[in-house]
């Protein structure tokens, strides 16, 4: 990797700021926060709070009549996901592997439906990793849930983003959300040949992600379960995501992994923990056009404080939490690399490459 290729990991566009989205999100995310620490039903905050979170960063822009019912579509597809996810937690492990294995399969190949699409789809699979973890996660801290209700604080939680965004689209005088360039085309449906390179990569990642769910759940090993969802953030999509965008990935995945490690062990107040996520999820709204790799340690920060906010522990715990983190992006180097070997080897094939991405496509989270 050369210096400029260095500098640039962490080079910022200021004009991709928006303070608006990141102010949205923080307020959604807020709003459960307080509401069920009141009621004293925080098992349920973490359900509510990513849905808002992935739901605003799924907004396509636009007419509202527009992104209504797509993000409807990721409200019922996230609620259905986190049912199985509850479900299947306290499941034989084997179901758990085969699960995560069709699952992250399926988004891999969403990118043949376009960017916006593949976005979402990526963002449903993290969740997913996360709603197999949390219920050994809640039971160590001797809190009984289960999978319906969490799946419908999941729809309660995507339903306040989708309102909260059908006010502000009323309160801006029925004007769609603009779009910057940098804004990655989330509303990009262009559709992609399924070609063979596509379907093998999906293979590959879903294959990664699996086996990081097998030592997790058939090991039985404490703190694992954040191996496979540090693998899955850190790892490219999709091969058309450059060098450079790769290596802002695995940075940002151990930035956000060390400080969700801090926050976690020198916190023991969850509505603390639960405000400094709503802070990061509000932040990685903000910042999203502004710097990768921090947008992604804001979203790797978020996800991994709520995948242990749950169960917060020690020095040893979080260190080993730390180690299994260090463990995925490992795995997402490993995969990386095999991916440019496929892309190298299709390259010199002879043959045009059939999956040609749409222009502006990149394939980020």
């Amino acid at each position: 990797m050369t210096g400029f290729e260095t500098s640039a990991i962490f080079k910022l566009d200021r004009q991709g700021f928006n303070l608006r989205r990141g102010i949205s999100i923080l307020l959604v995310m807020l709003l459960p926060l307080v509401v069920l620490g009141a009621l004293g039903e925080e098992k349920y905050f973490v359900s509510v709070a990513l849905a808002a979170l992935f739901t605003g960063l799924c907004d396509p822009g636009g007419r509202y009549s527009y992104r209504a019912p797509r993000l409807a579509v990721i409200a019922l597809s996230g609620a259905l996901l986190t049912a199985l996810g509850y479900w299947l937690g306290a499941q034989a492990w084997g179901w758990v592997v085969l699960a995560a294995f069709v699952v992250t399969v399926l988004a891999g190949l969403a990118v043949t439906y376009g960017t916006h699409r593949f976005v979402a789809a990526l963002l449903l699979n993290v969740w997913f990793l996360i709603a197999l973890a949390l219920p050994s996660a809640y039971r160590a801290d001797g809190v009984h849930t289960s999978a319906w209700p969490q799946a419908l604080a999941w729809l309660v939680g995507a339903a306040l983003m989708i309102g909260y965004i059908g006010l502000m689209w009323l309160a801006g005088g029925r004007s769609g959300r603009q779009q910057t360039g940098a804004e990655l085309l989330p509303g990009d449906t262009t559709p992609m040949p399924l070609s063979r390179k596509v379907i093998m990569y999906a293979v590959i990642r879903a294959v990664a992600v699996a086996a990081a769910v097998a030592i997790a759940f058939g090991l039985e090993v404490p703190n694992a379960d954040w191996m496979p969802v540090a693998a899955l953030v850190a790892m490219k999509p999709s091969l058309e995501q450059s060098t450079l965008v790769a290596a802002q990935r695995l940075t940002g995945t151990v930035i956000g992994a060390t400080l969700a490690a801090v926050v976690l062990l020198g916190l023991d107040n969850k509505i603390a923990m639960g405000v400094i996520l709503v802070v990061l999820g509000g932040l990685a709204g903000a910042i999203r056009a502004v710097n990768y790799t921090w947008y992604i340690a804001a979203v790797a920060g978020t996800v991994l404080i709520a995948e242990g906010l749950p169960h917060p522990t020690d020095l040893a715990e979080e260190a080993r939490r730390i180690g299994f983190t260090f463990a995925g992006v490992g795995i997402a180097v490993v995969v990386t690399y095999l991916a440019g070997l496929l892309a190298k080897r299709t390259a010199t094939s002879g043959r045009p490459p059939r999956s040609a991405a749409p222009a502006g496509h990149t394939g980020r989270l």
